[in-house]
C-alpha cells in the first residue's frame, strides 16, 4: 500500500501535486491564525444571515405576492412588475436622480480624502496632525439623524445661522431644503463633511507603505513637494484608490437612504427621489411588496453590471481588481 501511494505521487502531475500543497499551507496557515478567522465568523454570518439567505426573496418580484398566501404559493407573473416598472414615468426620474446623486457625490467625495490624506501627511508636528486628523474623523460617528438635524437647523429660513447672515447682508432667506436647485449639493456637501474622515484614515494608512527612501532619493535629484506627490505618492496610493473606487461604483445605486430620507421632502422628488425611497414608499408605505421587490432586484443588476464593468476596466490598466 505504502509503494503504491509513492508510485502515485511521483506519477502525479505538477498540477495536482501544487495544489495538494496549496491545500496544505492553506490550512497551517488557518491553524497559525485560527485567532485572526475567528474574529471573521460574526462578518461572514451577519453576510449570510442578512445579505444571502434573504436572497430567497427574490421569487416574489415575479409573483402576484399576497400576504396571506405566502410567498410559494401566490400566483407567478413573470416579468409583469418589471414591464410596469419600465412603462411608469417614475422609473425615468428616479434613474436619472439615483444616477446623478451618485456621479456627483462620487466627483466630489472621492477625491476630497486623497487630497486631504496628502495634505496631513506632509504636517510635520505630529500632535496637530493627529489633532486635525480626529476633528474630521469626529463626524463618522455621528447618525445621519443627528447631522440631518444639524444641516435642518443651520439652513432653517427662519432662524438658521446662514440665512440669518444673508439677512443680516440684505439678502432674502432661502429655504434651502426645498430648492431643486440646491438639494442636490446639500446632500452632496453633507455626505462629504460625513464620511471624508473614515476615507482619510484609508489613504493615511496606505501612505505608510510607501518607502521614506523614495522621498529622500527625489529630494536629492532636486525634485519639489509637487513633483514628490506627482511622482512618488500618488502612485504609491494607485492599488488602494482603484479598489476603494471599485467599492465605490459597486455601490453607485446606492445613494444612502437615510441621508435623502431625513432631508428630502415633496418639494424637491423631483431632483432627489431615488430607488431607496422609491422602494420605500412603494413597498412599505403603499405595501406593493412585490412590485417594489421588481424595483430592487433591478437596482441591484445595474450595481452588478457597473462593478463587473469597472472590475475590468482595473485590469485593464494592470491593476488586480477585486475578483
Amino acid at each position: 500500500m505504502a509503494s503504491a501511494i509513492l508510485a502515485h505521487r511521483r506519477t502525479a502531475s505538477p498540477e495536482k501535486r501544487l495544489t495538494v500543497n496549496q491545500r496544505m499551507s492553506f490550512g497551517k496557515h488557518v491553524r497559525a491564525n485560527k485567532a485572526l478567522y475567528l474574529m471573521l465568523v460574526p462578518g461572514i454570518l451577519y453576510y449570510i444571515i442578512f445579505h444571502y439567505a434573504p436572497m430567497a426573496g427574490i421569487v416574489i418580484a415575479f409573483k402576484d405576492f399576497d400576504i396571506f398566501s405566502g410567498i410559494w404559493s401566490s400566483e407567478w407573473v413573470g416579468f409583469d412588475h418589471f414591464r410596469q416598472l419600465f412603462g411608469s414615468d417614475a422609473f425615468f426620474r428616479v434613474f436619472r436622480n439615483s444616477l446623478c446623486i451618485s456621479f456627483y457625490k462620487l466627483a466630489v467625495c472621492f477625491p476630497v480624502p486623497i487630497v486631504l490624506a496628502i495634505m496631513l501627511n506632509e504636517v510635520r508636528n505630529r500632535k496637530f496632525q493627529r489633532t486635525l486628523q480626529t476633528v474630521v474623523y469626529l463626524p463618522y460617528f455621528l447618525s445621519w439623524v443627528v447631522i440631518a438635524g444639524i444641516v435642518t437647523n443651520l439652513l432653517s429660513p427662519s432662524d438658521g445661522i446662514v440665512n440669518v447672515l444673508i439677512k443680516a447682508l440684505g439678502g432674502t432667506p432661502v429655504n434651502f431644503l426645498a430648492s431643486k436647485e440646491k438639494f442636490r449639493t446639500i446632500l452632496v456637501l453633507s455626505d462629504l463633511w460625513h464620511g471624508m474622515g473614515w476615507n482619510t484614515i484609508i489613504f493615511l494608512a496606505a501612505l505608510t507603505n510607501i518607502d521614506p527612501q523614495l522621498y529622500e532619493a527625489a529630494r536629492i535629484d532636486g525634485a519639489g513637494k509637487l513633483q514628490q506627490i506627482l511622482h512618488i505618492t500618488l502612485p504609491g496610493l494607485k492599488s488602494t484608490i482603484i479598489v476603494l473606487l471599485l467599492m465605490k461604483i459597486g455601490n453607485l445605486m446606492n445613494n444612502g437612504f437615510e441621508q435623502i430620507f431625513l432631508l428630502y421632502n415633496p418639494n424637491v422628488y423631483e431632483v432627489a427621489d431615488v430607488f431607496e425611497t422609491y422602494v420605500y414608499r412603494i413597498g412599505l408605505v403603499d405595501t406593493r411588496y412585490d412590485f417594489a421587490t421588481a424595483v430592487g432586484l433591478f437596482k441591484s443588476c445595474i450595481s452588478f453590471v457597473m462593478l463587473v464593468c469597472a472590475n475590468k476596466l482595473a485590469r485593464v490598466f494592470g491593476e488586480r481588481g477585486i475578483f
